[in-house]
């Protein structure tokens, strides 16, 4: 192990004196996984129940769709006469499994822990055919679906960076076209979104995708808001003088792209619509048109380990056929600056993002 990053499998540490990096470690591996960390000085964990339910339904949808994207290369599903399948049991299996190696790693972890970090904690659940070719018609479900998947938990450290400063905004350029089997989150993507980085322009810290070069589907780490300006609407000074917790009838509404148009259901993606609808604030789910975005007041990206990071700039090509280019340096760019980063909507959606993480935090023991 490094002295700052642990790899457990199947709830052993890895004997290995060098452990990779995160990006790595997925790029070596195959299987679905999930992302979060810890908060408050180690003593939760963010939104642990929901990622546990998200990795799980990931797995499933990986064997349902494209297994060998779900199992380790080099073994055929042909080569085994198993009676190993997809269950109602797979799901509370699974997050079993991972729950029972987490309690494992974290002790370990935090041990090593330095003041003003906090845990980064990767998930990966990886199918295992040479070990699902011992299961036997006469072995329990539960004992089935366990043997057929090797569950690994990777932690490092990570400081989180500080919310409301300028200098902290993500710089966002379109450079792609949208994943396949996107409602999963699975590693062979932290393989594919290399072939991105040289479309990368030197400001951008984060590639957004889109299949058209007008809809925005996505970040490659991370879900996208645009807070966009409202046709005219008569009450809008009326609701400026109440404020800005009045939302129904403010000239704004957030959008993101929906789920059915390939994105994935991230974490935070779906704690930020509930805020939203329990806030009354107008969220539509419409990929946000770069041909609109004149209209564009604000925007923000989501992810586990970022939570919320509001934007500074977005750029896109002039021409989307200008993408099929060998460096960004051929790219004609065009760019959205935003006036007021952070702004006052993406300011209160933080602010509540926060009271849900006290709310919905995992305790550690």
């Amino acid at each position: 192990m490094s002295s700052n990053r642990f790899l457990f499998i199947n709830g052993v540490v890895s004997p290995s004196s060098d452990t990779p990096s995160v990006s790595t470690f997925l790029e070596s591996h195959q299987g679905a996984y999930t992302t979060t960390r810890t908060h408050n000085n180690a003593s939760l964990i963010l939104f642990w129940e929901r990622h546990l339910r998200r990795l799980s339904n990931s797995a499933t949808i990986l064997f349902d769709s494209n297994p060998k994207l779900l199992f380790k290369p080099g073994n055929s599903m042909d080569s085994f006469s198993s009676p190993f399948t997809r269950s109602s049991r797979w799901e509370s299996v699974i997050q079993s499994l991972v729950n029972d190696s987490m309690r494992k790693v974290l002790p370990v972890a935090l041990k090593e822990r330095k003041s003003g970090e906090e845990l980064s904690i990767t998930s990966l659940v990886s199918g295992n055919w040479e070990k699902v070719s011992e299961i036997e018609d006469g072995d329990e479900e539960e004992e089935m679906i366990s043997r057929g998947f090797d569950v690994y938990v990777h932690v490092g450290m990570y400081v989180p960076r500080l919310f409301g400063i300028r200098e902290n905004g993500a710089h966002l350029a379109v450079v792609g076209r949208g994943r396949d089997v996107a409602n999963a989150k699975y590693t062979d993507w932290v393989r594919l979104r290399k072939s991105l980085e040289k479309l990368r322009p030197p400001s951008a810290t984060e590639l957004l995708l889109s299949n058209n070069g007008d809809q925005i589907l996505e970040g490659c780490v991370t879900n996208v808001f645009v807070v966009c300006r409202k046709e005219h609407n008569d009450n809008s000074d009326d609701a400026r003088r109440r404020g800005m917790h009045d939302y129904s009838t403010y000239p704004f509404e957030i959008q993101t792209a929906p789920i059915r148009d390939g994105v994935l259901p991230g974490v935070i993606r779906q704690v930020i619509i509930d805020i939203c609808l329990s806030n009354g604030i107008p969220l539509r789910e419409v990929a946000p048109s770069w041909s609109k975005h004149e209209s564009w007041e604000e925007a923000f990206i989501t992810s586990s380990l970022r939570l919320l990071q509001h934007v500074e700039t977005i750029q896109a090509p002039s021409s989307w056929k200008l993408l099929e280019s060998k460096s960004w340096k051929d790219v004609t760019w065009e760019e959205k600056q935003f006036k007021e980063a952070p702004g006052r909507i993406t300011a209160f959606i933080q602010k509540e993002i926060m009271k849900k993480v006290g709310v919905e935090g995992y305790a550690i023991a």
